[in-house]
């Protein structure tokens, strides 16, 4: 009794029953590439659809077993293009371990997994500045990457030539070897690599391997609030793919360069400014390095060392965009090395006239230093 529920495997790739090679492979690999779990993001339907269009591909593409198919179908007994290939054991010659090898991964549809696949994910470094971190940018990487041969297209066969059925495997895509006992070994054929087709005049740009070495500038989009380490991903800018695969990722990591006003810490930014001993004693406005320029800010009489100041919103945003970290400024009172005698009468003249209050720090430190050495 015919089988209606089985698929019909030029409605699965969308061409008509007369389809050329060419056509099938077209129409293979465009679906291929919609449904891989790359775009799909892993949807459980879309990999379901991808199986039927691996397992239709693997049979359509290969001349001896697109006949059997075709007359099967007009006969409406397909059983042997189902979701497990018996065809082996109803031949003859095949035992249990071809079928056990069918339904664990030696099947139609795992040959036609081998056939497609994606291409090798890249990594790369981009150095950033503080400033592209604030506002975002473009900028341009180069790399190097395989790229589909421009002579081939990415089959190896010269040009005017067209792939063959594998004949180390016949276009099965594995070869059997008889283990001990009534078992047999299957394995993925080595010549083709699982795809039942090879190369019979190899193209002489790429020595077959469908292959070449090439430069490429890609435009990567920093986004603001980056920072050290950072990973981006961007998507199909990776090595090209394999009998119709889809491209590999390119992974970017980020480094800071460094900026010689600005440390990072976090979405804050520390920025050391020396001041003068007037400028920290009587106060003043004193001019601070922000991202885009300079800033004012406010020295309050009396500054000590080391003193933090804080310019809120003037640093980093975060890569949501919600917000904005701080400038803090640390001030550092410079104290000079060299001074001229009259400088030095100065000073004296000044520490002696000096309040009392002025001196609480030191007398206190005075008094406790007296009280350690009686105890000692």
């Amino acid at each position: 009794m015919p089988n209606t529920t089985q698929q019909d495997y030029y409605e699965t790739l969308g061409v008509k029953n007369d389809a050329t090679e060419d056509e099938i492979r077209k129409a293979y690999r465009e679906l291929a590439h919609k449904y891989h779990p790359d775009k799909t993001g892993g949807d459980q339907a879309a990999e379901e659809k991808l199986k039927e269009i691996n397992a239709a591909y693997n049979v359509l593409k290969n001349a001896g077993k697109r006949k059997e198919y075709d007359q099967q179908r007009a006969f409406g007994t397909m059983q042997g293009f189902g979701g497990f290939d018996f065809s082996g054991a109803s031949a003859g010659g095949g035992d249990f371990a071809d079928i056990f090898s069918s339904l664990f991964g030696g099947g139609a549809q795992a040959q036609a997994y081998a056939a497609a696949r994606p291409g090798r994910n890249l990594q790369a470094r981009l150095k950033v500045s503080l400033k592209d971190a604030v506002s975002g940018t473009s900028k341009t990487l180069r790399i190097r990457r395989d790229e589909l041969c421009p002579d081939c297209k990415g089959s190896g066969a010269a040009p005017g030539t067209s792939l063959i059925t594998c004949p180390d495997c016949g276009g099965a895509g594995h070869t059997n070897s008889r283990g001990n006992g009534m078992f047999q070994m299957r394995q993925t054929c080595p010549r083709c690599r699982g795809a039942g087709e090879a190369v019979a005049s190899p193209c002489p740009k790429c020595s077959g391997s469908g292959h070449t070495r090439a430069r490429r500038e890609i435009a990567v989009t920093i986004p603001p609030g980056v920072d050290e380490g950072t990973r981006l991903r961007i998507a199909g800018e990776g090595e090209a793919g394999y009998h119709g695969g889809p491209r590999g990722d390119l992974y970017v990591q980020i480094e800071m360069e460094k900026d010689p006003f600005f440390v990072r810490e976090g979405r804050n930014l520390i920025c050391e400014v020396p001041i003068t001993f007037a400028t920290a004693a009587l106060g003043a406005k004193i001019t601070v390095p922000i991202l885009d320029g300079v800033a004012k800010v406010k020295v309050q009489p009396g500054t000590q060392n080391g003193t933090l100041l804080r310019m809120r919103g003037m640093g980093l945003p975060s890569l949501s965009g919600a917000s904005r970290g701080d400038e803090i400024v640390k001030v550092l009172v410079e104290v000079p090395k060299k001074l001229t005698r009259d400088q030095v009468k100065l000073l004296k003249d000044f520490d002696g006239q000096l309040p009392a209050s002025s001196h609480s720090l030191r007398e206190k430190f005075g008094k406790l230093l007296a009280k350690l050495r009686s105890t000692s």
